[in-house]
Formats: C-alpha cells, structure tokens, sequence
C-alpha cells in the first residue's frame, strides 16, 4: 500500500512536469501530420491502407516467380496464383500481428528474399530435381499438377522448424546477448550475398525477352530516379483548407507498379500486333499477355487459403540447418527497420521488450507462412517505411487497415490470377533492380566501418568471394561432399551451398577473431545511428514510450509479480545485482517522470541507483491507439 502511494505521489509529479514541457510547441519529425498513436478518419486509413498495400505488392509477387522454376511450377499457372493469394493473405495477418501484438510499431510484414537462398539450395538436392516432360501438354493435368507440392512441404517444414530458433531469441531475449557478436562488418557479406546469389533467377525471367526485361529496367529507373521530384497535382480536401490542390507523389511511392503496368501495356500491344511468337517451344512466348491467360478462368473467385492446404509439411535437419541462416540475416535486417520505423512514425526509440516481442512476432509469422505454404517466411518492409515518410502519416492504424487489404486480397483469388498473367520478362526487369537494391543494402552498412583498415577489407572480400565461389563449385559438382553418411552429406551440401550461410558465417568468424577496435568495426557509428541521442529530438514532438504497451486488457500483466521478469513484457525490468526488485508501479512511473523523479525515488526507498527498462504499464490519456 506504501509503496502504490509513493507511485502516485511521484505520479503527480511527473505529470506536473509533463504540462511545464507542453507549453512549448515543438514540431514533428519529418512534418508528420498523425503520429504513431493518432488516427486519421476512417476514409483517410482505408485509402493509406491500400497504399501501402501497392507498396508491398512487388516484393510480395517477386518471391512465387522466384521460386518458381526450382519448386517445379512454373508451367502450372494455377498453382502459382493459389501460391501468390497464399502470400498476400499470410503478409496481411503477420502485419496485424506484429502490429497489434509485436512491435507494436507501424511495419508492414510481407515475403523476405533471405529465405530464398536456403530454398534455392535445398531444392537443389537429386531428389528435388524437377522431371523433364513435353511442355506441350497439358501442364495442369498429371503428374505436373503435384509434381511441385512435395518440394513445397519440405521448405515449409524447413521454415516452421527453423523459425522457433527465432521466437525464442525473440522472447527469451537473447537477441541482446547475440548482438555484442553482430556488427556492420558481419552483416554487409550476409545482406550482399542475398542479392547477388540470386543473379541467375533474375537472368532466367529477363532473358526470355532482354527488350520487354530492359524497357522496365529503363522505366523503373526514369520513374524512381529522375521522376522522384516530380508531384501529380490533384482535388483534395481538409477541414482546415476545405478544398484545395495536393501535390501526390505518385513516382517516388509506385515505380516499380508503374513500370510493371506500362510494360504490361507494352507487351500487350506488341502481342496484339503479333511481334511475339506463338510457339510455346520459344522463350519469347512467355512474353505475350496471353501465355497464361487461362489461368484467369481456371482460378476461383474466391479461396481461403489454410494451414496444410498442400498437404503435411516434412521436416529433415538438412533443410532446417539451412533454413537457419535466412532467419539469422532476416532477425538482423530487421533490427535496423524497427529503429527507423520508430523515427519516421514519431515514437521513441523502440525499449529492449519491444524489439524482443517484434522478434519473437516475426518468427511467428515465419511459422504462419511455413503452415499455410508461401515458400517464403516474413519480414519487415523498408519500402513502407519509407512510404511513411511520404505520406507524413505514422499511424498505427494505417499499418493494420494495410494488414485487412492484403488479406482481403488474398482471398480473391481472381486477384492472384491476374498477377500471374505477368509476362515473365518484365518480371525479370523487376528481379534485375530489386536484387541490386539488395545488394546494395548491404554495401551502405559499411558506411559506418572504417574502409581503410586492413583487416575490414579482408573480412568483406574474401567473406563475399568464398560466399560465392563455394556454392558454385558444390553446384557444379554434385557429389563432392562424401562423408559415408548420406544425412550427414545432406547437412553439408545444403549449408555450403547456401551463399548467406558460408559468406555470414565466415564473416561473423572473422569480425569477432581478428583484432580490431570498435571504430574500426563500425560499433559505435553503427550504434549511434540505431539509436540516436536523445538531445538530437529535443526539439521534436513524439508519442509517448506508451505506443509500445500491450493492448487491451493484457496490461494488467504488469501488476502480476512474475510479469517483471518476462522479457518481452513492457513491465519488464532487470533486477540489481543485490536481487533488490522495485515494485512494478513505482519503476516505471519513473520512468515516465525523468531523471529527477527516479532520483527521488532512489532516496525515498533507502538506495543509491537501480537499473530500470524505459517501460510503462500506466495508461496514457492522451494515447487514442485503441489495439
């Protein structure tokens, strides 16, 4: 009873200090017009929602035509548009999960290419080897029609199993731990292998038309680059302006859906005329509109997709060791698009409990696109961070009308059909830029390393190289890893052939053995981009540490004594090393009241110092995120 009313005593305080701070008006990151726990009327999400919806759509379409050749259904039409309404439905509920109960930031979840290098090479095994047949029969009838499911099953096994390695360092809160061992060094190889070790798929899709692949290169490139800048004027209205002119950024938000529908229209215009052959023998057929047409009467209007709805998932440990090194490079990825999300949505730095449940969330979502069949696990979007910026809107709730779009998308299954129907050279054209971006991803980590030092140029050359020469070489000779033990053979095959793996693993080795300072290893720039100093957003108005709270009534957690040392509970806190606890209310009123406040509670108990987690279970009045 005591110790509730110092609570609300220093309580008091905090929110006396809280008015004086008030009075002055400070502006918004980045001119935000709603922040993270502000939500725009109903119209404005449902609009932003879809958006954002057409911004993850192309990495969402990338991943079932990536695949598609090595999982043995790139002649079955159907099936991949059952696939791709798979991957639009399990983005859209991973989305509302990590945004309702993860991260609790607004980050949009969809397919992640760092799962296809492991894909890549466990299909690459004799058995998976797809069958030759005529491609002039019918490819949907026979053997064809199943031929692909049973490669399906073992990476969703694959991906399930290797994705609780994921919720538990998420929720065990490991990741803390495992991140004094991963820096800028270590994951520039692993990120830059994921973009180059995909070349060939790239190649395969654009080769088929190298002047429909190259006119939506050059297009992406005019509508990204030198059309960035360029705003379409367009009829809006506020209650503030009423009625007036807005200027949309069209091509800085949808260059890749722009350059994917006018290549479209090109390619069906030169199809009309009959520039194309009509001999499916030709790789030029593929770039006619009408290639896979029948897929658009074949496909359901409507289809649910649902777990196992290709059959029982099967597990192996080869396939599940290397599946283990696209969750490692998708965890780390993540990391740095939840700090920046933080930024560009107006809330403070993600606390050590969000990042843990935004982890542990992921993995789950990885395990909900394992049990339905995408292929693919789920990671968080860039690009819809950066549309964040765009839009000056941070809402949370934006986030998760996206997450219902996308799932009522997927269920559409005219919806997949008609993305199917994509001529494959533009989607070559497509591969060909995003694989770059990618790679190029993993080269700006190294802005934070010192690039003069020896020891640094090594690690990522021979990291980079030997990430690449290795696989090849496993590739081309098939039966060079021989142990006596054909398990045994498997787990080596499948974790040498995996670039991510042999160039991540190698660089890790290196950064953390050969000497090197923290500066030189990039730590503390790195670091400090991560996290900024709080003196730099003084002058800047942001949410409250609240926005990362549970919703509903799992806030009540807090008062259960247990609660404090579950690491992914806002109410979680360290405990001294005397094994002296506070209690749960007075720590984070604490936190909420500044230094000054946790001063004078320090007095009050009788202590010195405590450590404490910036995390609240007090409600906040101001805060209208509902869930």
């Amino acid at each position: 009873m005591a110790d509730n009313l110092k609570a609300e005593k220093i309580r008091s305080k905090g929110e006396k200090d809280d008015e004086k701070k008030k009075k002055k008006k400070k502006k918004r990151m980045g001119g935000l017009s709603y922040l993270i726990n502000e939500n725009p009327p109903w119209y404005i999400c449902i609009l932003l929602g879809f958006q954002h919806y057409l911004t993850m759509l192309g990495a969402n379409l990338a991943v079932p035509f990536a695949l598609s050749e090595k999982m043995c259904f790139a002649n079955n039409h159907l099936a991949i548009s059952e696939v791709m309404s798979t991957v639009f439905f399990t983005s859209g509920v991973s989305t509302i999960l990590q945004t309702t109960f993860g991260v609790r930031l607004p980050i949009v979840q969809g397919s992640t290419f760092t799962f296809l290098a492991p894909a890549v090479a466990i299909l690459r095994q004799p058995k998976f080897l797809c069958p030759v047949y005529n491609s002039t029969e019918n490819s949907t009838m026979g053997y064809d029609k199943d031929v692909w499911k049973p490669r399906m099953l073992e990476i969703q096994g694959a991906i399930m199993v290797s994705s609780l390695f994921q919720v538990l360092v998420g929720f065990s809160g490991l990741m803390g731990f495992l991140m004094h061992f991963i820096g800028p060094v270590s994951i520039a190889p692993t990120i830059i292998l994921i973009g180059l070790s995909l070349f060939e798929v790239a190649a395969g899709k654009a080769g088929t038309h190298w002047g429909i692949s190259m006119t939506t290169i050059v297009l992406i490139v005019i509508f990204s680059q030198y059309m960035q800048g360029i705003n379409l004027r367009i009829p809006a209205y506020s209650r503030d302006r009423g009625c007036y002119v807005a200027k949309y950024p069209l091509f800085r938000l949808f260059p890749i859906i722009l350059a994917i529908c006018t290549s479209w229209l090109i390619a069906l215009i030169v199809t009309a005329a009959g520039g194309f052959p009509d001999d499916p023998e030709l790789p030029q057929y593929m770039a006619r509109t009408d290639a896979r047409i029948k897929v658009l009467r074949e496909a359901e209007w409507f289809r649910v997709p649902y777990p196992g709805q290709w059959g029982l998932p099967t597990v192996s440990a080869a396939a599940v060791l290397g599946m283990l090194s696209g969750v490692v490079a998708s965890i780390v990825e993540s990391i740095g698009d939840y700090y920046a999300c933080a930024r560009m949505s107006g809330a403070p730095p993600p606390p050590t409990h969000a990042i843990n449940r935004g982890i542990g969330m992921e993995g789950i979502g990885c395990i909900i696109t394992g049990a339905w069949g995408t292929g693919s696990g789920t990671t968080s979007y860039s690009e819809n961070i950066g549309a964040i910026g765009i839009t000056k809107v941070g809402s949370l709730r934006v986030i998760q009308v996206a997450g219902c779009v996308a799932i009522v998308m997927g269920v559409v299954g005219k919806i997949g059909a008609l993305f199917t129907s994509i001529p494959d050279p533009v989607v070559g054209g497509v591969f060909m830029v995003m694989f770059g971006m990618i790679t190029a991803v993993g080269m700006s980590n190294l802005q934070y390393v010192d690039m003069t030092a020896a020891r640094n140029m090594f690690i990522v050359g021979v990291s980079v190289v030997f990430g690449m020469a290795l696989p090849f070489y496993l590739k081309t000779h098939e039966n060079a890893i021989q142990t006596g033990y054909e398990e045994v053979d498997q787990i080596i095959t499948i974790l040498l052939s995996t670039n991510i793996a042999v160039g991540g693993m190698l660089a890790l080795f290196l950064d953390n053995t050969i000497p090197g300072t923290k500066e030189e290893r990039g730590l503390i720039a790195w670091k400090h981009h991560l996290i900024p100093d709080e003196d730099e957003d003084d002058d800047y108005e942001v949410a409250t540490i609240h926005v990362y709270d549970l919703p509903f009534c799992l806030k009540r957690l807090g008062y259960n004594e247990i609660s404090r040392y579950i690491p992914f509970l806002p109410y979680y806190h360290p405990v001294s090393h005397d094994g002296a606890c506070h209690v749960a209310a007075a720590t984070n009123v604490a936190m909420e009241t500044g230094e000054s406040t946790k001063r004078d509670l320090a007095l009050e108990e009788g202590k010195n110092s405590y450590a404490v987690q910036p995390n609240t279970i007090t409600e906040d009045p101001e805060d209208t995120t509902s869930f």
